[in-house]
Formats: C-alpha cells, sequence, structure tokens
C-alpha cells in the first residue's frame, strides 16, 4: 500500500484511479474502522503524514506513512486541508508538489472522517469522571478515543501525569477504582501513606501514555511492603524488569527467599525482618536501631543470626546488596500477579 497514490499518480489521474481511492476510503468506512486506522491508512496511502484535528472534540491526530499508530499532533504548517462541520479538518502534508490525486484523496478522506467520528463520538459525554479514568487507562482503545477522553477530563493532550495505584486509600484526585486498586492521575507522588495503605508510584508521562504510568504503578505496588508502603517505579531500577520475567512459583524457589522464610517461622521473625530491611535502607546496624528504636547493642547478635540462615555476610557492601535483593524478591513473590489482576488493564 506504501506509496499507491503516488504510483497511481504517475500514471495519470483518469476515472479508474480515481474509483480505486474512493474504494479505499469506502472499505474504512463500511468496516466502521476507528479514526486511527483512517488516519494511519490515508497517511500510508498518501506515502506523507495525515492527520485530523477536532478540536471540539479535542482530537488532534497524526500519522507518519510508516507508523504503526497514530499519535497526537496539530495540522502542520504548509499541509493541504479540508474543512468539515464544527471546525474539523483532516490534513494531509506533502513534502513536495501534490499529485493529481490530492485533491480527492483529500475529498474522501474528508467524509471518510465525518462519518467515523459521528459514529466515535456518542458515548462519552454521558460518562462520568471514573469510566473516563477508565478510558484513558486503557490499552484496548486507540488514541481517538484516548484523546476524547482526556478532553472531557479537562486534560489536553500535551499535559504530562503520572499515575498512582494505591490500595488501603481513597486518595483524592480524578480516579477509578480496579477491585481493590485504585487508580489516582496525579502530577506529583507522594514520599508517605496513609495508615495501612500502600502506593505505587508511576512515572511521569504525556497524557496520551498513562496506561504505560499505570503498569508501571501497578508493578511499583507489588514491591510495597508494611514497612515500605510507597514504592516509585522511578526508583526500582532494574527490579522492576523482574516483576515480569519471574512467577511467584520461580521466586519461591531462590534459595534466599527460603532462607529468608525460614527466619521469618523463627521466634521473632518478624522483627528479625524488620531489622534487615532498617539495615538494608539506612546501610548501618547503628541507624537501624535508631529506626526501630532499640540499642545499638541488640543489633550484632540479630546479624549474626540472619547471615549463619542466609548464609553470607549482611552487613557488608556486597552482603547488603544482596539482602536488599532477597527482600525485595520476597515481597514481589508475596504480592503474587493477584494484586495487579484484581486491576485489569483495559
Amino acid at each position: 500500500m506504501k506509496g499507491l497514490l503516488l504510483r497511481l499518480s504517475g500514471l495519470d489521474a483518469d476515472a479508474e484511479n480515481a474509483v480505486r481511492v474512493i474504494g479505499f476510503f469506502d472499505r474504512l468506512i463500511t468496516d466502521r474502522a476507528s479514526l486511527d486506522v483512517l488516519v494511519r491508512s490515508t497517511a500510508r496511502l498518501a506515502d506523507c503524514p495525515a492527520g485530523v484535528h477536532a478540536p471540539a472534540q479535542g482530537l488532534a491526530l497524526r500519522a507518519e506513512p510508516d507508523a504503526d499508530a497514530a499519535a497526537a499532533g496539530g495540522v502542520p504548517a504548509g499541509a493541504a486541508v479540508r474543512r468539515l462541520e464544527g471546525g474539523v479538518v483532516v490534513w494531509v502534508a506533502r513534502a513536495g508538489a501534490p499529485t493529481p490525486l490530492d485533491d480527492i484523496l483529500l475529498e474522501r478522506f474528508a467524509i471518510a472522517t465525518a462519518v467515523l467520528l459521528e459514529h466515535t463520538s456518542v458515548p462519552l459525554p454521558a460518562l462520568g469522571d471514573p469510566a473516563l479514568v477508565e478510558l484513558v487507562l486503557s490499552e484496548g482503545i486507540g488514541t481517538a478515543e484516548r484523546s476524547r477522553a482526556l478532553h472531557l477530563l479537562g486534560l489536553g493532550t500535551t499535559a504530562r501525569l503520572r499515575v498512582l495505584a494505591a490500595t488501603g486509600a481513597d486518595l483524592d484526585g480524578r480516579a477509578a477504582t480496579f477491585g481493590d486498586v485504585r487508580a489516582v492521575l496525579t502530577a506529583d507522588g507522594p514520599e508517605t501513606a496513609p495508615p495501612d495503605a500502600r502506593i505505587g508510584v508511576g512515572p511521569v508521562v504525556p497524557v496520551l501514555d498513562l496506561a504505560r504510568s499505570w503498569q508501571a504503578a501497578r508493578t511499583a505496588l507489588r514491591f510495597t511492603a508494611g514497612a515500605e508502603p510507597v514504592v516509585w517505579w522511578d526508583r526500582l531500577g532494574s527490579l522492576a524488569a523482574l516483576a515480569g520475567v519471574l512467577g511467584p512459583a520461580d521466586l519461591a524457589a531462590l534459595p534466599d527467599v527460603q532462607a529468608l522464610d525460614r527466619l521469618a517461622a523463627e521466634p521473632h521473625g518478624d522483627d528479625l525482618l524488620a531489622a534487615l530491611t532498617a539495615l538494608c535502607a539506612t546501610g548501618s546496624a547503628r541507624k537501624a536501631a535508631a529506626v526501630l528504636h532499640r540499642h545499638h547493642s541488640t543489633m550484632p547478635a540479630r546479624l549474626a543470626r540472619a547471615g549463619a540462615v542466609l548464609g553470607f555476610d549482611v552487613d557488608s557492601p556486597a552482603g547488603r546488596f544482596r539482602l536488599h535483593l532477597a527482600l525485595m524478591l520476597r515481597r514481589l513473590r508475596d504480592a503474587g500477579p493477584s494484586e495487579v489482576d484484581a486491576a485489569p488493564n483495559g
């Protein structure tokens, strides 16, 4: 399909080739293609950027001829345009001279846009904020629907936000609830959580990519614990990648995770794991004791017991790194896939 219009124009702009262009857009209308597909297909047919700008609906879509998806973007300077009712504009931006078939392409592109825009513009205005947030976070909708949902939420497509994934807290803001997990759109992330709450903080992204921040926030949520109720995805580093690679059975089979389980099963095991977590957080046995409101003289025996079960010195730089990794992987094992399964991604 790429460059078809140029090849047809190279022959001539006769009726047969014009009919082929008309048929191309008629098939998109008959199939009730999405606006994303329409824009992307037009760009491929014309072999140049193409787009739809509908400010009243919050739409500003464009696609390159080799793009896999439409993206946000306004009308570029010098583009050839056709104007529809309601301020809607369709355009193609050819770098060189226009082809003989560009006029009919723009005409049929405009007709197809008018028809498909009517099909896709009915349900959203009746939705409340939670339903609109669900649409924005869904991976199963196109850029056009996502843009319109953002418009109805009062958000421009050039804004940048992050998503929080929270349990045990009814955080304020534009939000939707998925099972036990609340998704909140926000510009900032918290450093502390309300009592008994846990929060995964996703990265700041363009609002059209909020589904990606939502997925990252849910990954961060799996790494939270009572001792660390707020986890930022940005700070997980390579640990975030492990969440998508290792399943609960893989994690449960790791020797260091099994050793932590044995420590947890001992008398006062929870206190011992709290001491190890504080050690990793502070980098010092004395500082860890202060965090736990214990005298520092109580730490050596605890760390010696942990080292005996784990099989390495937990108070060396290498040991603290290995210990921190084991503690985080144990959290990931205990969270399992169920927390994120309760919050479907569209």
